[in-house]
């Protein structure tokens, strides 16, 4: 049985801290299996019930007052919407949400705040035990994500949270988060094409698989959504008696003159599905008098205005400058961070980084110094500037996905949105992810960069290469012998095009990244890092989170 405060010092072992025990320990539970793959007893939904069974959960979740919220993009905005909101009138809140970026603490938020480290190992081993004392062939350990979901709701039972808002993790109907019977609210953020391998292959099968969140007689909102999605969703309400309404994204009028918390024009369908869910939340609840909203209204509440502006999400549409470093980095680079990862939300991503761009609403990080000192690095040639020759800026595209996802899908409502808007990539770069998917904690680092297999992101350089040409009304073509391949370069380049290069290593794009900065001193090098949470994830460990 693990000790919380533990760790192991035995004769040729070696000590690891309490923490990266547990990490241990979580990481096991982690399959190397497709999602798509039910040969695993541990993902049956049923044996759920049988987990809250063993952690003497059945009758506490009831007493959690849910705000429960599904959806293809937005559902994490949603919820940070919701959670801040109601925060700010007053309540205390238990937000779980995922993925995490860079510590799986951050999934479980108490009153807006990721949960101590104390705190969570204690609630961590209370529940691990238990269920490893329980587990056999019929009841398995609980896979990954069903562990944290559990964990949660131990989490906000002990801490006797007001209210408890729950993204949903994939899905809705078979996802562990949808254990809870009778949530007070529910929502639905906007759907669109993703995890087709589980849910479906239409928006209407989609809709389904989300819709299952739905409870008997809860009111739910959703948001516009395509005529297919909508209708898939009026049906599934109306079979549960379940009182569906729209709520149209907010309007920046009533805001006061405040900005929302999270930057993005889509920011305001999702922050008016908030709204909505927090005053019905305050409704049911016998709330209703405290700051809520009346629906006809053209004004929201101070605690409401300060909720949107106060709600913080990293990894979306997050900007954050690279200031100067010990090592003597000096230059201006700032990371523009958004965890795009379908192609929807990939448009979204390139019109808020277009407008961000050209707005400045980056802050800008101090004037660099000359340098003179040596090093590998590329001239990156037809940087844009004003008349007077002067603020010098280049947009350069950091991006790695998964393999399951199909980068000519992704990649062109980047490119193309991007262009529609007057912001064209000087150059991309294509990397692999420090993180590995079967691991959590210090130890995610992935194999080392010499052996790092590389075909995947040449997959992705490939895909980029032939859209530029394209674009500039060249032949569509496989472009083998395309530029020229550099192998065992000091900057960790390996194949380098015209517009593109892939990197041994995303920290040594950084530095070359930075490198660049320092040799330009009067370019403002813009860096769009998306396509990946968990590459957002890893370049956040790597500049800090100074947004």
């Amino acid at each position: 049985m693990a000790q919380v405060g533990g760790g192991h010092d035995g004769e040729g072992m070696e000590t690891i801290t309490p923490y990266e025990e547990a990490m241990e320990a979580l990481s096991s539970l982690i399959t190397r299996r497709s999602r798509a793959d039910t040969s695993n007893k541990g993902d049956r939904f049923d044996l759920l019930f049988d987990y809250l069974k063993i952690l003497d959960l059945e009758e506490e979740i009831s007493k959690l007052k849910v705000i429960h919220v599904a959806g293809t993009k937005g559902k994490g905005s949603t919820c940070t919407f919701a959670e801040s909101i109601l925060r700010n009138c007053g309540f205390s809140t238990g937000l779980f949400t995922s993925p995490h970026l860079i510590d799986v603490r951050e999934r479980f938020r108490l009153d807006g705040e990721d949960i101590c480290e104390k705190k969570f190992l204690a609630y961590f081993w209370w529940c691990f035990d238990r269920l490893k004392e329980k587990a056999s062939e019929d009841v398995p350990m609980p896979t990954y994500f069903r562990f944290l979901s559990l964990l949660a709701f131990k989490i906000f039972v002990a801490e006797q949270v007001d209210v408890a808002i729950l993204e949903v993790g994939l899905g809705g109907k078979f996802d562990s988060t949808n254990v809870v019977e009778k949530p007070v609210v529910c929502g639905i953020a906007s759907l669109g094409y993703d995890h087709m391998e589980i849910l479906g292959n239409t928006l209407g099968e989609i809709a389904g698989e989300k819709a299952g969140i739905f409870k008997n007689g809860v009111p739910a909102f959703t948001v516009p959504q395509p005529v297919e999605a909508m209708h898939v969703l009026e049906q599934k309400a109306s079979d549960l008696d379940v009182d569906l309404q729209v709520a149209t994204p907010l309007d920046a009028s009533i805001l006061n003159g405040q900005k929302l918390g999270l930057m993005g024009d889509h920011q305001y369908t999702n922050a008016g599905l908030a709204v909505a869910l927090c005053r019905t939340w305050l409704q049911r609840t016998g709330h209703q008098d405290t700051t809520c909203m009346n629906q006809m209204s053209s004004s929201l509440s101070n605690q409401f205005n300060k909720g949107l502006a106060m709600a913080r999400l990293q990894g979306r549409a997050q900007v954050v400058p690279d200031g100067p470093r010990s090592s003597g980095n000096t230059g201006k680079l700032t990371f523009y961070l958004d965890g795009a990862h379908s192609p929807e939300s990939m448009e979204v991503c390139a019109r808020w980084f277009s407008s961000a761009v050209q707005e400045g609403e980056a802050q800008q990080v101090t004037e660099c110094q000359h340098h003179n000192g040596s090093g590998s690095t590329i001239k990156l040639s037809n940087m844009e500037s004003d008349e007077n020759g002067q603020n010098l800026t280049t947009q350069i595209l950091l991006f790695n996905c998964m393999s399951v996802r199909d980068p000519k899908l992704l990649l062109p409502p980047l490119m193309n949105t991007c262009a529609s808007h007057g912001v064209h990539f000087k150059m991309a770069l294509f990397v692999p992810n420090i993180s590995v998917y079967y691991k959590v904690g210090s130890h995610t680092s992935s194999q080392n960069a010499s052996e790092a297999n590389l075909s995947w992101q040449f997959t992705l350089q490939r895909v980029w290469e032939d859209l530029v040409q394209t674009n500039k009304g060249g032949k569509h073509s496989s472009r083998n012998g395309l530029g020229d391949e550099v192998k065992d370069d000091s900057d960790g380049c390996v194949k380098r095009y015209e517009n593109s290069a892939v990197f041994i290593s995303l920290p040594l794009a950084i530095k070359w990244l930075r490198d660049n900065a320092r040799h330009n001193c009067s370019v403002n090098f813009q860096v769009l890092v998306t396509g990946s949470l968990h590459l957002v994830g890893d370049v956040l460990r790597l500049v800090g989170n100074q947004a």
